[in-house]
């Protein structure tokens, strides 16, 4: 039997509760980069959006169950997400995708019988999402389709498992891994030597083409892995542990980066 807090879910998004947009006036989605992650300690993180320049952290939940592992879309319009186990529900996590322009939300379901899920990534083309549950792996339609959740056959499960992975460059030239020692970074590029990234580093995302983005304690530091210097990400109100990020580059700020280089 479905706990009380997924009811209440199913009923705010049923009736179109809490769906005012939670990035108005803040950041103009779609157009400008800004990435999306996880703040707050212990197991009720809320999903918080900050610009790819800084400024202040914006929380986009506000529920008092964890939300986890954001995922943004490629044309950064909608963030997929596991919406995990209150301190009073035993439900297990369940999978979400938040639209940013409108704020309303969605519950996707795996097929009954499924493991409850536990990593996402979005397709190429933002037309589906891929979902590893347990040891299986599913392939289901995005927002405004129906999910329509397919398992994928085990010689379809390593292409899924790369779209998790932290690649660089366009085309791609490396991707980054934990190295050896687990608490530090590395790269691997494509003559498959690894070198390290950065130590007791954690939680890496691609930041644009070129460049990698990983937390050193609750410090964001932005790295390029061709030319340029690191930086930090100049942000406020940070919630405590933030972590997990996931980042969107404006298209006009990737043809404009290109045209300078």
């Amino acid at each position: 039997m479905p706990g009380a807090w997924s009811i209440l879910l199913t009923l705010c998004v049923a009736l179109a509760c809490g769906t005012i947009p939670p990035l108005r006036g803040k950041i103009e989605v779609g157009r400008e980069s800004f990435a999306v992650f996880v703040g707050g300690r212990g197991p009720n993180g809320d999903l918080y959006a900050v610009r790819a320049d800084g400024g202040p952290a914006i929380p986009i939940t506000f529920t008092t169950v964890a939300e986890l592992r954001p995922a943004l879309s490629p044309d950064g319009s909608q963030v997929a997400f596991l919406r995990g186990r209150s301190l009073r529900d035993s439900t297990p996590a369940s999978l979400w995708v938040m639209n940013l322009v409108n704020g309303a939300e969605r519950e996707l379901r795996l097929p009954k019988g499924a493991a409850a899920p536990e990593q996402l990534a979005w397709s190429r083309d933002g037309s589906a999402l891929i979902v590893r549950a347990g040891s299986a792996w599913y392939r289901m339609t995005a927002p405004p389709g129906r999910p329509a959740p397919v398992q994928l056959p085990v010689d379809e499960q390593a292409a899924a498992e790369s779209s998790l992975a932290v690649l660089v460059g366009d085309p791609v030239f490396a991707r980054v891994v934990p190295c050896k020692r687990p608490e530090d970074l590395c790269v691997i590029p494509r003559s498959g030597k690894e070198s390290i990234l950065a130590q007791a580093a954690r939680d890496p995302v691609r930041w644009g083409p070129d460049s990698v983005a990983f937390f050193v304690g609750d410090i964001l530091q932005i790295r390029p892995l061709s030319r340029g210097r690191p930086r930090l990400l100049n942000w406020s109100e940070v919630p405590p542990m933030p972590r997990q990020m996931t980042f969107f580059q404006a298209q006009e700020q990737k043809t404009a980066r290109g045209d300078q280089m």
